[in-house]
């Protein structure tokens, strides 16, 4: 059974008509231009936006869900994360367990360990680099144990290093019975990690597929306007805007 299966979901002026699955245990990417829909998909499936159309999830039409059960299913993670309490560390993970209305110790800490921020329990979230802070807000969905999360440019203005700490942890969280949706600019960081990828052009679906089928030269260099370059046998992948004039001398 599909963890999550969308059909026609549209949303007047930026979604239309879009459908797809995804099986347990992958980690799609949403792909394409600003402006194309990629943070509207995701507020669609959070239940953010009154968006039309049927969305299940494991089977289960997801306006059936109640609020609470919604949130104890799918994490949303927004591109944009702010407190407006300079809380500690481990009080703003401990509030992803605010719908199951507990405070589970053992998944709390567990949750620090997966992002490791174990260290920073203590700090204020104000004391911390913006890498940092990211991975907080992330232990703080994860601590809710969803079998989804939505995450909306999680790697976005990142170092190296805090870009594969954020991934592989997404990543790790995409196995067995669980998955992740991600709207993501960085191609090639995407190439790494993504079993899947719907790139999608002015609110529709423009091409889905596993990573060979989806990052090609054309489809990529349609959707964005641009001719693209592509190659994904390049370890790491490498897909960047081809040059359109010569460098002066």
């Amino acid at each position: 059974m599909a963890l999550i299966d969308v059909h026609d979901l549209t949303l007047p002026n930026r979604l239309a008509g879009v459908s797809f699955t995804l099986p347990p245990g992958e980690m799609l990417g949403v792909i394409g231009p600003n402006g194309a829909g990629k943070s509207s998909l995701l507020q669609s499936l959070a239940g953010l936006l009154p968006s039309r159309g049927d969305i299940r999830l494991a089977g289960t039409p997801l306006h059936n869900l109640s609020n609470v059960d919604r949130a104890r299913q799918i994490g949303f993670l927004p591109q944009f994360c702010d407190s407006a309490w300079a809380l500690a560390v481990e009080e703003i993970v401990a509030l992803g367990r605010l719908p199951w209305h507990d405070r589970d110790e053992a998944i709390i800490r567990e949750a620090m360990q997966e992002t490791g921020i174990e260290a920073m329990a203590k700090k204020r979230i104000d004391r911390l680099s913006g890498g940092e802070q990211a991975r907080v807000w992330l232990a703080r969905v994860l601590a809710g144990t969803p079998r989804l999360i939505l995450a909306d440019e999680p790697a976005a203005s990142l170092d190296l290093y805090y870009q594969a700490k954020i991934m592989d942890t997404l990543r790790q969280h995409a196995n067995g019975e669980r998955g992740v949706i991600l709207a993501i600019h960085d191609l090639a960081l995407a190439a790494r990690y993504c079993d899947r990828f719907c790139l999608l052009k002015q609110g529709r679906i423009h091409a889905f597929g596993p990573p060979e089928a989806v990052l090609t030269e054309t489809a990529l260099s349609d959707a964005f306007g641009v001719p693209i370059h592509v190659d994904l046998a390049h370890s790491p992948p490498i897909i960047l805007p081809h040059e359109t004039h010569q460098k002066p001398l």
